[in-house]
């Protein structure tokens, strides 16, 4: 019992020292490295900060871009999904509710026109970016509202649209918050 018992409790101790100390500070000096230093990539206007790059933000103002529909109204202490297949009623309900509200706000818009992104909600919840076309399809009441030309917003969302990740993986992006922000700076 002795010859095993050892050998075990010295295993056990090596393995705590790596998987709690050691394995720990690797990840913590390698995400020092990353973007915003391991804290996140923060989004500042007017020298304060407005939030976070990579979260998705609240944004329902005829003034903004609107962002996607978040299953967990936006609170990025719990990501998750509505988990409410296509065939649910109470989540057809719910997108069918979106797609009035986003007609509603958008008369020039057609039902068939709008992206199934600006009425349903993403995996996480939290997805802070939209497609070119589903921030494009938005242009016409923010620029009626703003009383700005719409060619000058789609130079905009052209500006702010980051292509495939090496130009070869996932789609083209505009990230919601970054796109407001360049917005609210436009005069």
């Amino acid at each position: 019992m002795k010859t095993n018992l050892i050998p075990a409790i010295r295993l056990t101790v090596v393995m705590l020292i790596l998987t709690s100390v050691i394995y720990p500070l690797v990840v913590a000096g390698i995400a020092k490295l990353a973007p915003g230093g391991g804290k996140g990539v923060t989004v500042e206007a007017k020298g304060r900060v407005v939030g976070y790059a990579l979260i998705g933000q609240k944004f329902t103002d005829d003034r903004y871009f609107n962002s996607r529909p978040s299953a967990v109204e936006y609170n990025a202490a719990g990501s998750a999904g509505s988990n409410k297949g296509p065939s649910n009623p109470d989540y057809l309900k719910m997108v069918q509710a979106r797609i009035d509200t986003f007609l509603v706000h958008n008369p020039t818009v057609k039902k068939a026109d709008i992206p199934a992104e600006l009425v349903t909600a993403s995996g996480s919840g939290l997805d802070p970016d939209l497609s070119p076309a589903a921030a494009k399809i938005q242009i016409a009441r923010i620029a009626k509202v703003r009383s700005l030309p719409t060619e000058r917003l789609t130079q905009l969302v052209d500006a702010n649209t980051n292509g495939p990740l090496l130009g070869l993986f996932g789609p083209s992006t505009v990230n919601v918050l970054k796109l407001n922000v360049a917005l609210d700076q436009l005069r």
